[in-house]
C-alpha cells in the first residue's frame, strides 16, 4: 500500500498533465490523493433535493466486495496496474546498478514519477503484492474519488440522466410474429436491464438537475468510472514532455507495467445454488443469458452489453446480430434457388442430350499426350452443372444486389436508433493525442494548432515518401500472391495430367474434379498463410509510415489489410470466373503459358468449378477460423494461468483475489480481426453470388457460431477491456459500400460470360425454344489443318467457330448481346439501388421527434428562467463592460434576463472570438482569459428598456442619414469658379426635416438619450446616472 504523505510526494506540476487546467487544483481541495486504509477524502457539498421522478432500480445484485473494492470495503477499484519484479539475491541488491541494470532503473524512475503524477491528478491508490522465491508481482488499483469523476465528466462531455423513459426491446421482428399470432421463442428475458434515461451533457454547476446526483456511489456506471481513470492514466506525463514521454500506452510498451485494466465484476461461473436471476453479478447475466451455447437464437441483450463493454463493443455485436439476422431471408431464398435447380436438373435439355449421345460426339484430347474422348463421360457432371447455372441464379444474383444494398440502409437507421439509445449521435472524438510509438520516434517538435501545445511532429513530405515506398511494398506482395496463383494453376495442369495417364477409368473420368479440389485445398493453406505473412508486415508498414493519431494508424492498417486480403481470398475466384477457358485457343494453335497448354473449363463448365472454389475457400476458412478462436484463447489462458501458478506457489490453495483472477485471463485483441473475417464473408456472399447460391446459408451457419465465440471471449477468456464510445462502425461501413457496388458489375459480368443463360436465350431465339439440338450447336469441328498434321482424327471442340478456326456469326452477335446484357443490368440495377437509397431514410421519423423531445426536455430541465446560452459567434472588439452589456441582450421571447458575469476568450486584437454565454462560469479555454468580479452588479433588462434599445437603434440611423446630409448639403467650388451640389440627394435626405436644409454642427448629430451600457446609465454628453433601473 502506497504511503507517502502530500508533504513527501512534493508540490504539485499542473505542467506534467497533458490538457489538464490549473483549476484542477480546486478538485483535491488542498489533499494529494493519497488514501490511507482505502479512505477518500471529502468532495464538497451538495444540496439534496426530492426528485419527483421515481425510476424503479432492481437491487437484487450487490458487489462483490473480495475484489472491487479496497480494503475498507468502500472505495470502489476502477483500473489495476501491473508490473513483475525479479527478486535479486541480496548482495547484488545492496551493491550499486550494473550497466546491464541501468535501464531497469530508468524504468523505476519512470514508475515513481507516473505515479506521483497520479496521485496528484487525485486518485487513490491501494497496493497488493504476490510474492514467491524468484518474482514479485505487484498489484496497485486505482479508484476516482467523487470530484475527480465530477471534473473529468464534464471535461470528456459524458451524458447524465434527466428522466427515466420507457425501455422496450428494439426487435422488429417481435412485432412481425406478434401480428402473425406467432409465439415468439427469440425472446427471453434478461434480469437486471438497464434503465433508459433522456440525457443532456454533463454539467457540474446542474448536479442537482441530474437524477441520482444524491447518490455519489452509484451516480457514475463502472464503464464511465473506467473511462475517466483510463483518460487519466492515458495523459499522464512520466517523463521528459519534449520527449513525449507520457501516458500509460507507452508505459506497456516499454514494459514499465506489464498490464493495465479494468476489473471484471465477479466470477462468470452461476453459482451452484439455485439463486434467483437478479442476484446475478452483470458478468453472470451476459454468460447465462448471451455467452452460453444454448441461446444461439435467442436474442442478444444489447443494453446489458453496452452497460458492461461500452458501445463500441456492443456495436459490433449489435451488427452482427443485425447481419445475421438479415442473412436468413437470403439464405431462404438462395436455398429455393438451389432445390429448384435439384429439381428441375432431370428436365435439362442438353444434359439429356450429352447423357444419350454415346459415341456420337468424338471430343479433341484435354492435353498433348491425352486421347480423344465422348461427351457421354461427363453426363453426372451435366446434371451437377444445372444446379449452379439455370435462369434462377440470374434472379438470385439481382435479388442479392437489392438484398445488399437494403441491407445497409436499414443498419444506418438501425445505427442512428442505436446510437441516440446509447447518447452517442452527438459523440464526437476529441482531439487525440499522438501514438506512444509516434511520439518516441518523431524526430522534432511542432506546435499543434488545435491545442495550441507543442508535441511531436514528423514532416508529411517524409511521411508521403513512406507510404510510396510502403505501396510499393504492397505492390510486390500482391505480385507474389498472382505467383502462387499461377504456380496453383500449373499444379493443376501436372495433376490433371498425371491421374489421366494412371490408365484407372475412374482417374480418368475424374481428373479434372481431382485437380481443381486438390488446387483449391493447396490455395487456401496458401492463403492463410500469406495472410498472417502480410498482417505482420502491414503493421510494420504502418508503424514506419509515423501516422501521428491511433485512428490514423488503424484506418491505414485497415486498407493496407483489405487490400490485400481482398486479393488473396477473391484472385482465384476471379481467374476462374473470366479467365479460365478464354484463350484456349483451338486445335492446332492452343494457348500455352510456360510451355503448358491454358486449361479449359471443366465438363460442367466454369461456372461449377467456381462454385467448388467458392465452397472450399469460404467454408474452410470459416471452419480454421473458429477453430484458431476456440483453442487459440484457451492455450494462451492455460499458458498465463501456469506462469502466475509458479509465482503463488503455496497459496494456489486459497481463492485468488479479483485482480489475479483477471491478470490470469488474455489481453483483450480488439475488434479488427473480427470485423475483417465478416467484410470477407460479405464479399463471398454478395460478389460471386450467381455462382454459389448457398453461400449466405453458409455464412448464417457460420455466424450463429461466431456470435457464440466472441461471446465466450469476451465474458470468459478476456480481461475487461476499456469501454469507448462510438457511434457506427467505422470505416468498414464504407468497404461494406464499395464490396456492394462491386457485386453489382462481377455478377452483370458473371451472368454475360461465364454462365450459359445468355447463350441458350439466344439460341432458343434463333433456333429452337425447347433446346433440341443445343449441345451440337455449341460444338465446333476441328480445323482440316490439325486433322492433316500429324496422327489426329476429327473431333469436336466447345466453341463458336467455324471449320477454319474464325469465329462465328452467331459468337459476334451473341457478344453484342452480353455486353448490351451488362449495361441494361448495371443501369436498372443502381437505379433501384438509389431509388431504396432515396426511399429509405437514414434516421427514422420517430427518432427524429424523439431527438427533437428530449432536446426540448434538457432546455427546460438545464435553463433557468432568467438565464439563456447564446452562440458562440466574432464580434468586433470592445471594452469588456461593452461586452457583457451586448451579451446580455435578451433574445425574442424573453421577457427579463438576468446575468452575471461574461467572458472573454484570446487576446485583444481587433477580431475577439467570444464563447457561450455560461454564468458565472468562466472560458474553458484561451491563453488570456478574463472574467467578470463576481460582485459586479446584476444587470436587469426589462420590456421598457428593450424599447430603450429599439430608439436608440433609430438614433444611430438617424445619424447617419445626418451625416450623409452634411456631404450632400454642401456647396463645392469649382476650379474655374462658382460652386456646385447635391441638390436632389440633399432634398432626399433632408425629408425627415422638411426641404432644404443647412448642415448641422457635429455635436447635433447623436441627441442626448440615455442608453444601458453595463451596471451603469451613460448618457451621451457623459453624465451618468445610479442604479440599475434607470431608464431613458
Amino acid at each position: 500500500m502506497i504511503r507517502k504523505k502530500a508533504s513527501e510526494a512534493g508540490a504539485q506540476d499542473a505542467s506534467l498533465l497533458i490538457a489538464l487546467d490549473k483549476s484542477r487544483s480546486r478538485l483535491s481541495s488542498g489533499s494529494s490523493g493519497t488514501v490511507y486504509n482505502g479512505v477518500p477524502y471529502g468532495g464538497f457539498e451538495e444540496e439534496n433535493e426530492d426528485d419527483p421522478i421515481y425510476v424503479h432500480v432492481d437491487e437484487g445484485y450487490s458487489p462483490n466486495v473480495r475484489g472491487n473494492y479496497f480494503r475498507d470495503g468502500q472505495t470502489q477499484t476502477d483500473f489495476v496496474l501491473v508490473w513483475e519484479e525479479k527478486v535479486r539475491p541480496p548482495k547484488k541488491r545492496r551493491g550499486k546498478l550494473a550497466r546491464d541494470d541501468r535501464p531497469d532503473g530508468h524504468r523505476e524512475h519512470w514508475k515513481r514519477k507516473f505515479l506521483n503524477n497520479l496521485r496528484n491528478a487525485g486518485l487513490l491508490m491501494e497496493k497488493e503484492e504476490t510474492r514467491s522465491e524468484r518474482k514479485t508481482i505487484h498489484y496497485l488499483k486505482l479508484s476516482a474519488p467523487w470530484d475527480v469523476l465530477v471534473y473529468y465528466a464534464e471535461e470528456l462531455c459524458m451524458r447524465a440522466p434527466l428522466q427515466a423513459q420507457p425501455n422496450p426491446d428494439r426487435n422488429s421482428s417481435a412485432g412481425v410474429l406478434g401480428s402473425l399470432c406467432i409465439p415468439n421463442l427469440l425472446h427471453q428475458r434478461v434480469p437486471n436491464k438497464p434503465v433508459d434515461y433522456y440525457t443532456c451533457a454533463f454539467r457540474r454547476s446542474k448536479l442537482d438537475k441530474f437524477l441520482g446526483s444524491d447518490s455519489r456511489d452509484s451516480y457514475f456506471s463502472n464503464t464511465q468510472r473506467h473511462r475517466i481513470v483510463y483518460e487519466i492514466l492515458a495523459r499522464t506525463v512520466y517523463g521528459k514532455r519534449k520527449r513525449a514521454e507520457i501516458g500509460i500506452n507507452r508505459l506497456l510498451n516499454e514494459q514499465v507495467y506489464a498490464a493495465a485494466f479494468p476489473l471484471h465484476e465477479g466470477p462468470f461461473e452461476t453459482p451452484e445454488s439455485e439463486v434467483p436471476d437478479e442476484a446475478l453479478n452483470p458478468r453472470q447475466v451476459l454468460y447465462r443469458f448471451w455467452a452460453q451455447w444454448g441461446c444461439w437464437y435467442r436474442y442478444q441483450p444489447l443494453d446489458h452489453i453496452r452497460e458492461y463493454f461500452g458501445e463500441k463493443i456492443a456495436i459490433y455485436f449489435a451488427w452482427l446480430g443485425f447481419y445475421t439476422a438479415w442473412l436468413l431471408p437470403a439464405a431462404a431464398v438462395g436455398t429455393m434457388i438451389f432445390l429448384a435447380g435439384l429439381f428441375a436438373m432431370g428436365t435439362n435439355t442438353p444434359a439429356q442430350e450429352i447423357c444419350e449421345s454415346g459415341g456420337q460426339f468424338l471430343m479433341c484430347p484435354l492435353c498433348e499426350t491425352c486421347e480423344t474422348w465422348n461427351i457421354s463421360e461427363i453426363c453426372p457432371m451435366a446434371k451437377v452443372g444445372y444446379l449452379f447455372d439455370h435462369p434462377g441464379t440470374v434472379f438470385f444474383s439481382v435479388f442479392m444486389s437489392f438484398w445488399a444494398v437494403t441491407f445497409l440502409e436499414y443498419w444506418k437507421r438501425k445505427s442512428a436508433t442505436l446510437a441516440h439509445h446509447w447518447d452517442c449521435m452527438d459523440f464526437q472524438e476529441e482531439e487525440e493525442r499522438p501514438r506512444p510509438e509516434f511520439a518516441a520516434m518523431a524526430p522534432r517538435m511542432e506546435q499543434n494548432p488545435i491545442t495550441g501545445v507543442k508535441e511531436p511532429y514528423f514532416p508529411r513530405r517524409d511521411r508521403l515518401s513512406r507510404i510510396l515506398t510502403g505501396s510499393m511494398a504492397i505492390v510486390i506482395m500482391l505480385c507474389v500472391v498472382m505467383i502462387f496463383l499461377v504456380s496453383v494453376i500449373m499444379y493443376r495442369g501436372i495433376v490433371s495430367v498425371m491421374m489421366y495417364h494412371t490408365g484407372n477409368a475412374i482417374l480418368m473420368t475424374q481428373a479434372g474434379n481431382i485437380a481443381n479440389i486438390s488446387s483449391t485445398l493447396v490455395n487456401l493453406v496458401l492463403i492463410l498463410l500469406m495472410s498472417q505473412v502480410y498482417t505482420s508486415l502491414a503493421e510494420k508498414l504502418t508503424r514506419w509510415e509515423m501516422h501521428r493519431t491511433q485512428t490514423l494508424h488503424e484506418d491505414a492498417f485497415t486498407f493496407k489489410v483489405f487490400i490485400f486480403q481482398f486479393v488473396n481470398f477473391y484472385s482465384s475466384p476471379f481467374y476462374v470466373a473470366f479467365f479460365k477457358g478464354r484463350f484456349v485457343g483451338y486445335p492446332g494453335q492452343y494457348g500455352t503459358l510456360l510451355g503448358l497448354r491454358n486449361e479449359e473449363c471443366g465438363p460442367g463448365g466454369c461456372l461449377i468449378e467456381l462454385a467448388q472454389q467458392l465452397f472450399i475457400i469460404m467454408v474452410g476458412k470459416q471452419i480454421i477460423g473458429n477453430i484458431q478462436e476456440f483453442v487459440i484463447p484457451k492455450l494462451k489462458a492455460w499458458q498465463q494461468k501456469r506462469k502466475l501458478a509458479r509465482v503463488r506457489g503455496t497459496q494456489i490453495s486459497q481463492e485468488p483475489p479479483r485482480w489475479e483472477e483477471d491478470y490470469e485471463l488474455i489481453e483483450c485483441e480488439g475488434l479488427f480481426e473480427e470485423y475483417l473475417e465478416m467484410v470477407l464473408q460479405f464479399g463471398f456472399i454478395t460478389i460471386f453470388v450467381a455462382a454459389f447460391p448457398l453461400a449466405p446459408l453458409f455464412a448464417l451457419l457460420n455466424n450463429w457460431v461466431e456470435i457464440r465465440l466472441d461471446a465466450q471471449k469476451f465474458v470468459c477468456e478476456y480481461r475487461r477491456p476499456v469501454a469507448y464510445r462510438t457511434q457506427d462502425i467505422g470505416v468498414w461501413f464504407l468497404i461494406l459500400e464499395v464490396l456492394a457496388q462491386i457485386s453489382v458489375v462481377v455478377n452483370a459480368f458473371l451472368i454475360a460470360f461465364t454462365s450459359d443463360f445468355l447463350p441458350r436465350l439466344l439460341y432458343q431465339y434463333e433456333h429452337e425454344s425447347q433446346l433440341q439440338g443445343y449441345v451440337n450447336f455449341t460444338l465446333a469441328y476441328s480445323p482440316p489443318r490439325y486433322v492433316a498434321t500429324g496422327n489426329h482424327t476429327l473431333c469436336r471442340y466447345k466453341a463458336f467457330r467455324d471449320a477454319n478456326g474464325n469465329y462465328t456469326l452467331f459468337y459476334w452477335k451473341l457478344l453484342a448481346i452480353r455486353l448490351g446484357f451488362i449495361i441494361a443490368f448495371e443501369h436498372v440495377v443502381f437505379f433501384f439501388l438509389r431509388l431504396i437509397d432515396w426511399l429509405v431514410p437514414d434516421v427514422p421519423g420517430s427518432l427524429e421527434l424523439t431527438i427533437k423531445r428530449e432536446r426540448y426536455l434538457a432546455k427546460q430541465a438545464l435553463a433557468d428562467n432568467q438565464e439563456v446560452l447564446l452562440t458562440c459567434s466574432k464580434q468586433p472588439f470592445i471594452q469588456q463592460h461593452e461586452l457583457a452589456a451586448r451579451a446580455g441582450s435578451s433574445p425574442r421571447g424573453l421577457d427579463r434576463w438576468e446575468g452575471g458575469a461574461g467572458c472573454d476568450r484570446g487576446p485583444s486584437t481587433l477580431d475577439q472570438v467570444t464563447c457561450p454565454w455560461q454564468g458565472p462560469r468562466s472560458c474553458p479555454e484561451g491563453p488570456a482569459r478574463q472574467q467578470w468580479p463576481i460582485n459586479a452588479p446584476r444587470m436587469t433588462l426589462d420590456l421598457q428598456s428593450a424599447r430603450a434599445r429599439l430608439d436608440e437603434l433609430g438614433d444611430m440611423c438617424l445619424a447617419w442619414v445626418s451625416l450623409m446630409r452634411q456631404l450632400a448639403c454642401v456647396e463645392y467650388p469649382k476650379p474655374g469658379g462658382g460652386t456646385w451640389s447635391w441638390l436632389p440627394v440633399c432634398s432626399w435626405l433632408s425629408w425627415p426635416s422638411g426641404p432644404l436644409a443647412r448642415p448641422q454642427p457635429a455635436n447635433a448629430l447623436l441627441p442626448p438619450r440615455r442608453v444601458v451600457m453595463g451596471p451603469k446609465l451613460v448618457t451621451r454628453q457623459g453624465n451618468q446616472q445610479q442604479g440599475p433601473h434607470a431608464s431613458g
